[in-house]
């Protein structure tokens, strides 16, 4: 049973050093949503090359400062526009440079509608509890396995990192949905500079839902690891003191030796290999004493198996 604790308390610390590892990198990385952007080409800059550059626009004309000169466009149709790849995070939104080397990037609250900044605060304070909650957490659950704590006070951290961890993920369900909001808002009233021609949600955003789910499968675990430990404990303690109840009852109604005798060897209802006190000089105790001793060695003997 102790070896069974063990394995819960250990899987329980696993999850939730999964989820925050997953948490951090999500929160810390711009992929939570990606996609493309359809721009003009711009005007290339610098002298002519050999080599036609496509993704900017080239005069037929060398003297580009020569007004007097008719300068002609050759692209047509869908020649002047380029694709530009972005990727959007909770913070920053980043997409492809003019010449189509590197990214330039921006905060995100400058492309989030003036109107609805406030939901992307929510979202980030949300991020923060989930983050300081999850750790919390963790915390409590290493906490929990050092050996000099007594079995209730391990039982009591134990229902603590439950709480702070299953706080954690509503927190972090609720970060995430408000950043999908926000987001999806952007795309239909942002800048005319920003909305996308298409987008889909990325890696980062696969991995913040991963962790939300691992955070709950760790306060689960450790939910259901206390509420056994708890009910387990009521229910020996429940049956010793069924079978002292039985015990004090014989005595009470002074029973003939043989009475008594058969009690002893039959043990418990439902228990048959239970323990039970040996007659005195072959017969039953005079008083209540035996039994309450008996009954304390046993308690004693039920607590051992929490140590």
């Amino acid at each position: 049973m102790r070896l069974e604790r063990g394995w819960r308390a250990s899987l329980a610390l696993t999850l939730n050093v999964v989820a925050f590892s997953f948490a951090v990198l999500a929160v810390t990385t711009s992929y939570w949503c990606e996609g493309t952007r359809k721009v003009v080409k711009p005007f290339c800059t610098g002298p002519p090359l050999k080599v036609k550059q496509w993704f900017c626009i080239r005069f037929n004309s060398s003297n580009l400062n020569d007004s007097r000169l008719v300068q002609y466009i050759w692209e047509t149709g869908e020649e002047k526009f380029l694709m530009r790849r972005f990727h959007t995070g909770i913070f920053f939104s980043c997409e492809q440079a003019a010449d189509m080397n590197g990214f330039d990037c921006r905060d995100f609250s400058e492309i989030a509608p003036a109107h609805e900044r406030g939901v992307l605060w929510l979202c980030i304070v949300a991020e923060s509890f989930y983050l300081a909650l999850l750790f919390a957490g963790g915390a409590l659950m290493i906490l929990e396995q050092c050996p000099c704590f007594s079995v209730m006070n391990k039982l009591k951290l134990n229902a603590f990192a439950a709480m702070c961890t299953a706080l954690s993920g509503l927190c972090g369900m609720v970060a995430h949905m408000m950043f999908t909001t926000i987001f999806q808002l952007a795309v239909a009233m942002g800048p005319e500079d920003w909305r996308p021609k298409s987008w889909d949600y990325s890696w980062s955003y696969a991995l913040a839902w991963s962790s939300f789910g691992t955070c709950m499968g760790s306060a689960v675990t450790a939910l259901n690891r206390y509420t056994k430990t708890i009910v387990e404990f009521k229910y020996k303690r429940r049956n010793i003191e069924k079978s002292l109840h039985i015990k004090q009852k014989l005595l009470d109604l002074e029973l003939p030796d043989n009475m008594w005798d058969v009690y002893l060897t039959a043990g418990p209802p439902g228990q048959p290999g239970a323990e039970t006190v040996p007659p005195v000089n072959g017969h039953k105790p005079a008083s209540g004493k035996g039994v309450a001793a008996d009954g304390a060695a046993m308690a004693d003997r039920q607590g051992e198996e929490y140590c």
